[in-house]
């Protein structure tokens, strides 16, 4: 947290999102003290925690918007980042599914939208060779686009990998900090903005950038800068077990709508497979409900693509907020207020594009008079060492090193105390903060086994009491009533 209340910041970065913390990181690159300021318990707890989690093929959007190449050149990032930050990470490309002869037009316009946008490898597919890709689809597959650069990763982790990395090269991250005023300071030592959040807490810093997602309208509104207005399309997803036998090799799409890319099955790259989204627009912006009647929604509809989903492979639903302002995205500097970049209104494909709107962001504040230079040296981020990944036979020895690593907490997704420990010390104190840091409470039996251990884990760790250990921070306490 924030303990200077004298120190400018160079630069202000509003939301801890996707999008956020890839322009956080994108500045910790250069000599530049910069701060994020993120309004929930932890970094991920906005839009960017309920994501498909896809890596995008560039040819849902028309040339010449600024998605289309964005999309492009963030989708190219990965592999790099992969290497560098260590997030889950695959290309296993992406299959748009034709069920009826009419459909191949759309298909074909698909196909020239995505060669005009550049993106790689792009195929039109007959309905043997869709088959040949996904013997998993329905056989009633009339034909499809091929794009076998498309992939899927773990949102989250590849949130918390980005802040991790940026904190490693000088971050200052302050959680707990939802940005309710800011005034324009133009005296000594620089012209700044002092920001302030809900509990009185201040900020300082030379630049913003407004990336708070469902909020960036509120933000805005805050600094003095553009009046507009975000909309929330709330998207439900149900979550198949690692077990399920409808789990495709390749992430499937129907052919889209006007309003949306429709509902996928989606292969995780942890095991286990995403159902959704469903596309509904929510007057309130923390309506993340889910119910029955979408289930069967979704259900009937991934069952067109892959006919073997079962409702009894579900092991949890759960819901996400689309921040939604036109149809392409908004990211630009205030033409109102100075030293002020609006990054708003960024929808799907955001995920894909995040590390080009970070050079992208960038560019605009060294447009806007910002001074900087890539860091000499980069400290690498550590890689991270989970009981799963190491191979049988070499377990033993590396239980020895700690014996941690070998108590299992989470017996779903062999999770060890060691992990939740790690976890902890980086500072994700909530349930779901460590869940979304170590996949702890995300198999079969969603925390049932885990969660009483995890939250002693917690309160020997930090000290905490019972009733102050909460699901995702504020008010979500896990526990009234004393521990027996």
């Amino acid at each position: 947290m924030i303990q200077e209340p004298n120190r400018i910041f160079d630069v202000a970065v509003i939301g801890a999102g996707v999008c956020g913390s890839a322009i956080a990181r994108q500045l910790c690159m250069h000599d530049l003290d910069t701060v994020l300021l993120e309004k929930e318990a932890d970094v991920s707890f906005g839009t960017s925690k309920a994501n498909s989690g896809i890596i995008h093929g560039g040819f849902h959007h028309p040339a010449g918007m600024l998605k289309s190449l964005l999309e492009r050149d963030g989708a190219l990032a990965f592999d790099r980042l992969h290497d560098e930050l260590g997030f889950p990470f695959k290309r296993c490309g992406i299959l748009v599914a034709a069920m009826h002869p009419d459909e191949m037009k759309t298909v074909e316009h698909l196909y020239r939208q995505g060669l005009e946008n550049g993106a790689p490898g792009l195929e039109l597919c007959s309905r043997d060779r869709m088959l040949l890709l996904e013997p998993k689809l329905s056989h009633e597959v009339v034909g499809g686009l091929f794009a076998p650069q498309g992939g899927i990763i773990e949102p989250y982790r590849f949130v918390f990998s980005l802040v991790e990395h940026a904190i490693a090269n000088g971050l200052t991250l302050a959680v707990n900090f939802p940005v309710v005023s800011a005034v324009r300071e133009t005296g000594n030592p620089a012209p700044h903005w002092r920001i302030r959040s809900a509990s009185g807490t201040e900020v300082r810093a030379r630049y913003a950038v407004n990336a708070a997602g469902l909020f960036a309208d509120s933000v805005s509104r805050s600094f003095g800068a553009e009046d507009f207005t975000i909309h929330a399309r709330k998207g439900e997803y149900f979550l198949l077990d690692r077990l399920s036998p409808a789990i495709p090799d390749r992430v499937v799409f129907p052919v889209p709508s006007g309003v949306s890319k429709g509902m996928l099955v989606i292969p995780t790259v942890e095991g286990t497979c995403l159902l959704g989204p469903t596309a509904e627009a929510v007057e309130d912006k923390q309506d993340l409900s889910t119910s029955n009647e979408q289930l069967a929604r979704i259900v009937a509809s991934a069952r067109t693509l892959v006919p073997t989903v079962s409702e009894r492979d579900v092991i949890t639903s759960f819901a996400g907020l689309r921040p939604v302002l036109g149809d392409d995205f908004y990211i630009d500097l205030s033409k109102i207020v100075p030293s002020f970049v609006q990054v708003a209104g960024i929808q799907s494909p955001g995920l894909t594009a995040s590390p080009a709107i970070a050079s992208f962001v960038l560019d605009l504040l060294r447009s806007a008079g910002l001074e900087c230079s890539p860091k000499k040296t980069v400290v690498p981020l550590a890689p991270r060492l989970r009981i799963r990944d190491i191979p049988p036979e070499k377990r033993q020895a590396f239980i020895e090193q700690d014996p941690l690593r070998g108590r299992i907490i989470c017996r779903c997704e062999e999770v060890s105390e060691a992990e939740i420990v790690e976890a902890i010390r980086r500072g994700h104190t909530t349930l779901d903060g460590i869940k979304f840091y170590t996949r702890s409470q995300m198999g079969r039996c969603q925390g049932g086994f885990c969660s009483y251990k995890i939250i002693r884990i917690i309160m020997r760790e930090t000290g905490m009491s019972f009733d102050c250990i909460t699901k995702r921070g504020g008010k979500s306490r896990v526990l009234e009533s004393e521990l027996r």
